[in-house]
């Protein structure tokens, strides 16, 4: 039993270490962390956070909500992985800044919503000279690919995430 302790909180400890290395910015990491534990004592329960970002049927129910990052081509965002009954969502931790055509900033959260049925499968990936860096891929029946990582616990995730698409 102390054994299986042990390992669970190395587990914990590796994707704590996998999540924060992923950054480009240990300090932007923490100020983004800070930011959302800001916003969840603001606002509550991640359950809440998911309500308030996203619109929402009324029988959706949140089954398990993740840190991560999202892989884009402008590099990982860090942010929250929610699963519901009838969605698979991510939001970023801090809002993002960008230019409108006329030179304007503004702030906005980046959102991925995935409808539940417009998801065709789920896979587990792993860099091949890095096993410890391991991947989720959501691919669209419209042949989108969602790229995930960085999680603090990657085998939960993932579990999650085949669950709700084997419930739709």
């Amino acid at each position: 039993m102390i054994r299986n302790i042990g390992s669970k909180a190395a587990r914990f400890v590796n994707g704590v270490f996998q999540h924060v290395k992923l950054s480009p910015s240990v300090t932007k990491t923490v100020k983004g962390k800070l930011w959302l534990g800001a916003k969840l004592v603001q606002i509550g329960r991640s359950e809440k956070i998911f309500k308030k970002m996203f619109k929402l049927r009324q029988d959706d129910k949140l089954l398990s909500s993740s840190h991560c990052y999202l892989s884009t081509t402008a590099g990982p965002i860090a942010g929250l992985l929610f699963v519901s009954t009838h969605v698979v969502a991510f939001c970023s931790d801090r809002p993002i800044i960008f230019s409108s055509p006329h030179e304007e900033q503004s702030r906005m959260n980046y959102k991925v919503m995935i409808p539940m049925k417009k998801m065709k499968r789920v896979n587990q990936s792993e860099n091949v000279n890095n096993p410890s860096k391991k991947y989720i891929q959501v691919v669209t029946v419209d042949g989108f690919e969602f790229w995930f990582t960085g999680f603090l616990s990657y085998k939960m995730a993932f579990k999650f995430l085949e669950n709700g698409l084997s419930k739709d």
